[in-house]
């Protein structure tokens, strides 16, 4: 009896072995396949990020043209009739609070 149990016992484990290998075997390659997976999606981020920071350089150097002082001045001149204030054409304006200062 002690035989027969111990040939049932190496029997189901040697079916659990041949159970276990290809299903170890199938999780592998599903896990390599969600890697692949991440790891295109992590390059296509990567890029779309590359794609945005040269967008934002763009953008900055844009900035950093229209607030030119000169432009600004050549469109007051220009296009509003704008000149430079002399000192005679500047007006001080005191205002005095509630306690009289």
């Amino acid at each position: 009896m002690k035989q027969k149990n111990s040939r049932v016992r190496e029997m189901l484990t040697v079916c659990f072995i041949a159970v276990a290998i290809p299903a170890l075997l199938i999780l592998n390659g599903i896990q390599a396949r969600r890697y692949e997976n991440l790891a295109d999606e992590v390059t296509a981020l990567e890029k779309k990020q590359e794609e945005l920071i040269e967008a934002n350089k763009k953008l900055v150097t844009d900035i950093s043209l229209l607030s030119s002082t000169e432009r600004i001045e050549k469109i007051a001149e220009n296009e509003l009739g704008m000149h430079k204030a002399e000192t005679n054409d500047i007006v001080r304006v005191e205002m005095k609070g509630k306690d009289g200062r």
